[in-house]
């Protein structure tokens, strides 16, 4: 089957995606409970560990990592309108989730719905992704934002810095773009966790609480932007101006299928799917993995494993003129050559002109 003949044809990928956005509230609440055990039951495991050394707490948080991201999925899959078929108990649930993943509910929803209708738009680029520039935008910026671009960009910044700061201080604030819904999801789960850090701080302990807990939200919110990243920055990713941009171009091929092992592909709640989950984000994730392997329209799409997907993390720009993302050491060998095509061109302008004056005197 041909992706980019199909990706123009709504009603055929429509037709091929409806069966499994069907909501399952048996799978969503086994889902639900058994992740919150899971997250709970480690949670104490790991608190317990302090009494016998804190290394050992730090690895069982490592194991909570996969139930904190699957934590998250529920969440992401509530603010996309599935996961549970009232609304009323995907608010609850969103609202639940959120506290744990420390995100408001709806104002995050807003964002990555945005997100999700203008991926690899390049004219509507600034909410809900990852800064990119293009290699003109770059060329054309000051050298202060030249310098923040590739500090932002740089791989100690989006992957350990940028979850800290996001999660931790951006989702504590409200913004000019926020309606009432989502200022009081940022009030309301601002104050809950004052309430709930309180409780731990009057029963266990403040001290106790952190180590518990930071390192299971560090190492998840790391996790969590690297699959966020890989997703959607690798070299022939789609990108587009607005007036040629198409929707399911956009999901299946700036979306990347993340092949990972199995136990992986359960701990980050089927996301590495993703070019499926921007094409149809009704889809519950307990879905995803079937949709994909029952239809040769979603196994064209760009895939690649771990050891492919490493070589994302030197990416920097979108050149519009190959119509891919490049390294800065591409970058600098393309300004290099763009620089020496003038130089060449005048030399070899020079050279006619000796070849016609010595042809003129060889004629006289």
């Amino acid at each position: 089957m041909n992706t980019q003949s199909t990706a123009n044809n709504a009603a055929s990928w429509q037709k091929i995606v409806k069966p499994y956005t069907q909501i399952s509230n048996l799978k969503s609440w086994t889902q639900l409970i058994s992740n919150l055990l899971g997250f709970g039951l480690l949670w104490w495991l790991g608190y317990k560990a302090l009494e016998v050394s804190y290394a050992l707490t730090v690895l069982v948080g490592l194991l909570n990592v996969a139930f904190l991201t699957r934590i998250f999925i529920i969440f992401h899959d509530c603010g996309h309108g599935t996961f549970f078929k009232s609304k009323r108990m995907r608010t609850l649930t969103g609202y639940i989730t959120g506290l744990i993943t420390l995100s408001p509910y709806h104002q995050w929803t807003k964002d990555h719905g945005t997100h999700h209708s203008t991926s690899g738009n390049l004219d509507k680029r600034g909410t809900g992704d990852i800064w990119t520039m293009t290699v003109k935008e770059y060329n054309a910026a000051s050298a202060r934002e030249k310098f923040f671009y590739r500090f932002y960009r740089s791989p100690f910044v989006t992957f350990i810095i940028g979850p800290i700061y996001l999660f931790v201080f951006r989702f504590r604030f409200t913004t000019k773009n926020d309606g009432k819904l989502e200022r009081q999801s940022v009030y309301i789960t601002n104050i809950l966790l004052v309430a709930i850090i309180t409780v731990f701080a009057l029963t266990i302990g403040l001290k106790a609480f952190l180590m518990v807990h930071l390192p299971i939200q560090f190492f998840s919110g790391i996790l969590g932007c690297w699959l966020f990243y890989v997703q959607h920055q690798y070299e022939d990713a789609y990108w587009e101006k607005h007036e040629g941009w198409d929707f399911a171009k956009a999901g299946l091929e700036g979306s990347s299928y993340y092949k990972l092992p199995k136990v992986l592909e359960w701990a980050s709640g089927n996301i590495g799917f993703h070019h499926i989950h921007h094409l149809a984000h009704q889809i519950p994730n307990y879905n995803l993995a079937k949709c994909h392997q029952e239809n040769p329209l979603f196994q064209n799409s760009k895939t690649f494993g771990i050891k492919e997907s490493l070589h994302t993390i030197f990416l920097r720009f979108y050149d519009e003129e190959s119509r891919r993302m490049i390294t800065y050491p591409e970058y600098k060998k393309l300004m290099a050559a763009s620089q020496a095509k003038p130089q060449q061109e005048g030399l070899e302008a020079q050279t006619q002109e000796g070849m016609g004056y010595n042809n003129s005197l060889v004629g006289g």
